[in-house]
C-alpha cells in the first residue's frame, strides 16, 4: 500500500467513519487517493471552518475520531479556530494537511500559501493539538501515525498530520495496531476504594457528568453506575444531552444562578460531589450561587482523579468507571427524584414568538414524532436548548465560538444517518449557514430553526448601549430555494407550529424556518444567566 492508504486504513481501524474536507493544490494528490480507494467516504464543504466543525460534531456524537482534510497554508490555517474549539472541548479531530514536497522545500523560493516559514503551520498547530507528525520519512511514518492517533484517542483531543505532496503515493508499511498502555492496578484499586468510601460517607452525594463521559464512550456504563450507587445525576452545561436515552436518575442541567433552583441547590449543597469527566471551566462553574470547594469534591478528568488534597495520576476515566462497577452490586431501581419540567403544549395563536415558544414547539414535535439529535450554535439558541427535553446535543458550550451550528448539524447527519435539528442565530448563520447548499449533493435534510432578531442579541444583553450589535434583516427564508432547500419565515406561534409540522413531514431537502423575534426578548435561561453574571460581577 502507499502512504495515504496506510493512513486511511489506520484512521478507519481506530474509529474514523468519514472525512470532511476541501481540496487545494498541495492536497490534490492525497485527495485523489481518498476518492479512488473509498476507504472512507469523503464529504466536501465550502469553507474550512465548516470542515473543522463538521468533523468535530462527528467525533463528539460517536466518541471516536473525526477527520478534517485540507490543503497547506490557506486551508489549514483557515481552520485554526475550529481546531482550537475541538482542543478546548476535548474532541478528537485529526487534521490532515497537504504539504510542500521535498524538492519544493529545498528550492530556495518562497512558496505560495507559506506564511513566515515552511514550518510555521506545524508550529501553529502545536498550540491546538495534543500530537503532530510530518510524514517525511517512509520508514518512520507508520509509527508516527500510530503515535498521533493513539494520543488523540487517549486525550480526546485533536492531532495533526502533514503529508508532503510528493510522498502520498509512495510505498509504505501498514500502521501498527495501537497497544493499551500499562495501568497501575494497585493505584486504580486504591482510587476506586477511596471514591466509594467518600460517596458512602456522604449524606447527599450527587454525580455530575460532562463531556468526557461521551468522548470515551462511557454513557451506558455511567448510567449503570449511577443506578447501582443510587446517585442522582446532573449534567454540566457542556454535557447537556448526556444519558438522554438512559433510565438514570437524570435531574437536569447545573447552571448555577442561571439554572433551575432545585438543581442548583442539589449540587451546591452536596457533601459528596462526584465530578466525572467534568471540565472545570467558567461556563460550568463561574456562575455558582454558592462557591463549590473543589478540594472537598471528587474530580475525575484529564486522566487523573483528585480527592481532597491528593491526586491519583494516570487513571483513565474508563478504567475508573469499570473499577467502580466491579465493586458495586447488581443494578437496582434508580433513585426517584423530581426531574426538570420542560414546557409542552404550545398555544398556536397569533401571538409573537418567544424563545420559550420555540422550545415548547420542539418538545411537542419530538413528543409526537420521536427525539432528534440537535446541533446548536452559540447564543440564545443554545440557552433555549436548555428548555428542550434531553436529547443528543452538540454545541460549543465552553469555547463559545459562533458559526458551529449548521456545519455541525451536517456532520451529525453524515455521521449518524439521523435527521438533525439545527438551532442557529442570524449572526452565526451569516458566517456558515451557506454550507446548507451542500445538502443536496449528499441527500442531507436537516430542519433548521433560525432565530432572527436582527442582532447579536447575547452580546447586547451585556452591553445594550452599543449600536454595533444591530444587524440588518436578511431574508434568509427566501434564500433557501437557491441553496436547494425550502424556507419559510414565521412571525406567530400559529405559523411556527404549522411550519414545524410541514418540515417534519417533508424529507429529501433541508427545511429552513426563519423565526422572527423581537430584539430584547430572551429565553428565561439566558435572562437568568445575564442577571446572575451581572449580580456576581457586582459582588451581590
Amino acid at each position: 500500500m502507499n502512504l495515504t492508504e496506510a493512513l486511511l486504513h489506520a484512521l478507519k481501524a481506530n474509529g474514523a467513519r468519514q472525512i470532511f474536507g476541501i481540496p487545494g493544490d498541495f492536497a490534490l494528490p492525497y485527495f485523489r487517493i481518498i476518492e479512488e480507494t473509498q476507504i472512507l467516504p469523503l464529504y466536501t464543504l465550502s469553507h474550512e471552518p465548516a470542515v473543522g466543525f463538521a468533523a468535530d460534531a462527528a467525533a463528539r456524537i460517536h466518541g471516536c475520531i473525526g477527520v478534517a482534510a485540507v490543503t497547506y497554508g490557506a486551508g489549514a490555517l483557515n481552520m485554526v479556530n475550529a481546531v482550537a474549539a475541538a482542543y478546548a472541548e476535548k474532541s478528537p479531530v485529526v487534521v490532515i494537511s497537504g504539504g510542500p514536497g521535498r524538492s519544493e522545500s529545498n528550492s530556495g523560493l518562497l512558496l505560495h500559501h507559506q506564511a513566515k516559514s515552511l514550518d510555521s503551520q506545524f508550529r501553529i498547530f502545536e498550540e491546538i493539538t495534543c500530537d503532530r507528525a510530518q510524514l517525511d520519512d517512509l520508514v518512520r511514518a507508520p509509527a508516527d501515525i500510530a503515535r498521533v492517533l493513539g494520543n488523540c484517542l487517549k486525550h480526546s483531543r485533536p492531532g495533526y498530520i502533514e503529508l508532503p505532496r510528493d510522498m502520498v503515493g509512495l510505498p509504505c508499511e501498514a500502521v501498527p495496531a495501537l497497544t493499551p498502555e500499562p495501568l497501575d492496578a494497585d493505584a486504580l484499586a486504591a482510587c476506586a476504594d477511596e471514591v466509594l468510601a467518600r460517596l458512602a460517607a456522604a449524606s447527599n452525594p450527587v454525580l455530575v457528568i460532562d463531556v468526557e463521559v461521551r468522548r470515551f464512550g462511557l454513557e451506558a456504563r455511567v448510567a449503570d453506575l449511577a443506578a447501582r450507587l443510587s446517585l442522582p445525576v446532573v449534567t454540566c452545561f457542556m454535557g447537556r444531552g448526556l444519558l438522554a436515552d438512559s433510565d438514570a436518575s437524570l435531574v437536569g442541567t447545573y447552571m448555577g444562578v442561571a439554572g433551575l433552583p432545585e438543581v442548583t441547590r442539589l449540587v451546591e449543597h452536596s457533601d459528596g460531589l462526584f465530578l466525572l469527566g467534568v471540565i472545570l471551566s467558567d461556563t460550568n462553574f463561574a456562575i455558582s450561587e454558592k462557591r463549590i470547594d473543589m478540594r472537598k469534591s471528587i474530580v475525575a478528568c484529564d486522566g487523573q482523579v483528585r480527592l481532597g488534597y491528593h491526586v491519583y495520576p494516570d487513571i483513565p476515566l474508563g478504567a475508573l468507571v469499570d473499577a467502580l462497577l466491579a465493586r458495586t452490586h447488581a443494578r437496582v431501581a434508580p433513585v426517584q427524584l423530581q426531574r426538570a419540567n420542560y414546557p409542552h403544549g404550545l398555544t398556536a395563536d397569533a401571538a409573537a414568538i418567544t424563545p420559550t415558544d420555540i422550545a415548547t414547539a420542539v418538545n411537542d414535535l419530538m413528543a409526537a414524532h420521536g427525539k432528534m439529535p440537535i446541533a446548536s450554535d452559540m447564543g440564545d439558541c443554545l440557552f433555549t436548548a436548555m428548555d428542550i427535553e434531553h436529547t443528543a446535543l452538540v454545541a460549543p458550550g465552553y469555547y463559545a465560538t459562533m458559526g458551529y451550528g449548521v456545519p455541525a448539524g451536517l456532520g451529525l447527519q453524515a455521521a449518524t444517518g439521523e435527521r438533525p435539528l439545527i438551532l442557529v442565530g442570524d449572526g452565526a448563520f451569516q458566517m456558515t449557514g451557506w454550507e446548507l447548499g451542500n445538502c443536496r449533493r449528499y441527500a442531507w435534510d436537516p430542519i433548521v430553526l433560525l432565530f432572527n432578531n436582527s442582532s447579536w442579541e447575547m452580546l447586547r444583553t451585556f452591553q445594550p448601549e452599543s449600536r454595533f450589535n444591530n444587524l440588518d434583516t436578511w431574508d434568509f427564508a427566501d434564500m433557501a430555494a437557491g441553496l436547494g432547500g425550502e424556507g419559510v419565515r414565521v412571525n406567530t406561534r400559529q405559523q411556527l407550529k404549522a411550519a414545524l409540522d410541514r418540515a417534519q413531514a417533508s424529507r429529501g431537502r433541508f427545511q429552513l424556518i426563519e423565526i422572527m423575534l423581537e430584539r430584547g426578548i430572551l429565553s428565561q435561561t439566558l435572562q437568568r444567566f445575564v442577571t446572575g453574571v451581572k449580580r456576581l460581577a457586582a459582588g451581590k
